[in-house]
């Protein structure tokens, strides 16, 4: 809220991250006011409500995770391949660092309050809209549009397979991060298409 000391919100919130990394996904908001030194309406206080303490944890974690992986997706001099495995290793081993905290924001919080998954998914959506608009502005996808697409779907598919990985720790990483890395290289590189006129195989223009 405004006006609050940013100190003091900032010590809530580290207060909230280490009861949830130690105590899981279902922690109350009574212990993590007790780790903080405060009652829970006070906590609400500093936040405004439970949806304003899940939104300022949201905004923490999910920007500084995006804020991770952009230097990857922009790496000079790597080839699309190298810049793909680097993102998508990068983002595994964060939220398997974090387990809990990944699993209370895309899963508890965003079940109990259908404001903080509609600001989670804008999170996200924007990680989507801006990797379709690198896709384009590098060429690497002639269409704005299918450049978006491709962005959106890249981002929903690794965030969806790390989900599932959380829940497989007996699946090995690399076989993730290379599954993943073949299906991105796969869409986006230049494909042939038959010509409806005489059958023939032909490089789709405009495409990729």
């Amino acid at each position: 809220m405004s006006g609050r000391d940013p100190d003091r919100r900032r010590a809530l919130l580290d207060a909230a991250d280490r009861v949830i990394l130690a105590q899981g996904p279902e922690v109350s908001m009574a212990a993590i006011a007790a780790e903080a030194g405060i009652t829970k309406p006070i906590l609400y206080r500093h936040f405004g409500d439970k949806s304003g303490l899940y939104q300022a944890l949201a905004d923490r974690h999910v920007r500084t995770v995006i804020a991770q992986l952009r230097p990857q997706l922009v790496a000079p001099g790597a080839d699309l391949r190298g810049r793909a495995r680097a993102t998508i290793g990068v983002y595994l081993d964060l939220i398997s660092a974090n387990r809990n905290l990944y699993r209370f924001l895309f899963h508890r919080a965003s079940a109990e309050d259908s404001r903080i998954r509609s600001h989670m998914t804008a999170l996200v959506r924007g990680l989507g809209e801006e990797l379709g608009g690198l896709l384009a502005g590098e060429r690497a996808v002639a269409d704005p549009v299918r450049a978006q697409v491709l962005g959106h779907a890249f981002v929903g598919m690794v965030q969806t397979t790390g989900d599932w990985w959380l829940e497989h720790p007996e699946v090995d990483r690399v076989q993730v991060v290379e599954g993943l890395v073949d299906v991105i290289v796969a869409a986006l590189a230049p494909q042939a298409a038959v010509s409806p006129r005489n059958g023939r195989a032909s490089r789709a223009a405009g495409r990729i």
